[in-house]
């Protein structure tokens, strides 16, 4: 990343987004970083926890184009984590997924063509591939969007992470606070999911803000690990009282289609410890 940039982060008041400002702000001399997102309570939160003087604070939403338009003014980089992102939420409440996963990524790539951003970077999920849930499937259309905007200009990059260890939407948090009672929820021992952590998430999408643009979508090499594996570590000695797959859960989450195996490229490795956040 360029030193003394000025960088936007949609939905960074989230445990993704969250890991990205301290990420930055320790490691790439920023000028300043905006968060933006529409929870006031949490923006405060969050300024008090960060306490740093290039931290910025702009409430809206991505659904709101001319606000987002407003918040690009004079920002060199964008990171769109924003997304309605729990498989369940958006089940129950599919438009406003559609509103904010589609209508907002359009949002975000018609304010950065509308102003002087130089690069964007869009968050993905595994469940972008061969989607079998409404959130999937509204991420799969996001990022087509961001990769065919390269057509009026090349400014768009998408990446793709499995589960971001230790996040809100992550069942380690789940599991440390049922596992005080000896008991924890198991939906399949034997589904597997991908992991990074959110340091690791982080720094790869800050590498892929100066890489050149890419017509593909960029995956870094994960963990992938059974939920049975992951409980072990996570709550050795607890019982697992087994729920089962919601509606529209794999039971082992993919990266890559059949067909796109056939144009993958082995480029670089990652970080695979998951370290302290299963403890």
């Amino acid at each position: 990343m360029r030193e003394r940039a000025n960088v936007l982060i949609t939905g960074g008041t989230g445990s993704l987004g969250q890991a990205l400002v301290r990420y930055i702000l320790d490691n790439c001399n920023p000028n300043k970083v905006v968060v933006f997102s529409r929870g006031e309570e949490r923006q405060v939160e969050m300024q008090r926890k960060f306490n740093d003087e290039r931290l910025r604070f702009f409430i809206g939403d991505v659904r709101d184009k001319d606000r987002l338009v407003r918040a690009f003014q004079r920002i060199y980089y964008v990171i769109h984590t924003a997304a309605i992102k729990h498989v369940s939420v958006a089940k129950y409440n599919p438009e406003e997924c559609v509103k904010t996963n589609i209508i907002g990524s359009m949002n975000v790539i018609d304010a950065a063509l509308k102003t002087d951003v130089e690069r964007v970077v869009a968050v993905s999920t595994d469940k972008a591939c061969n989607p079998s849930n409404i959130y999937g499937a509204s991420k799969l259309c996001a990022d087509k969007l961001f990769l065919a905007a390269n057509v009026y200009a090349p400014k768009f990059s998408v990446v793709q992470f499995g589960n971001i260890a230790g996040s809100s939407g992550s069942v380690i948090p789940l599991w440390k606070e049922q596992r005080k009672t000896g008991t924890i929820t198991m939906t399949d021992p034997n589904a597997t999911r991908f992991w990074i952590t959110p340091h690791d998430a982080a720094a790869y999408i800050c590498e892929k803000l100066t890489e050149p643009i890419s017509d593909t979508v960029r995956t870094p090499k994960m963990v992938s690990t059974s939920m049975g594996n992951l409980a072990c570590v996570v709550a050795p000695w607890c019982k697992w009282k087994e729920i089962g797959l919601k509606v529209g859960e794999k039971r082992h989450e993919e990266i890559a289609t059949q067909r796109s195996n056939e144009f993958c490229t082995d480029i670089n490795g990652i970080a695979k410890y998951l370290g302290d956040i299963c403890k």
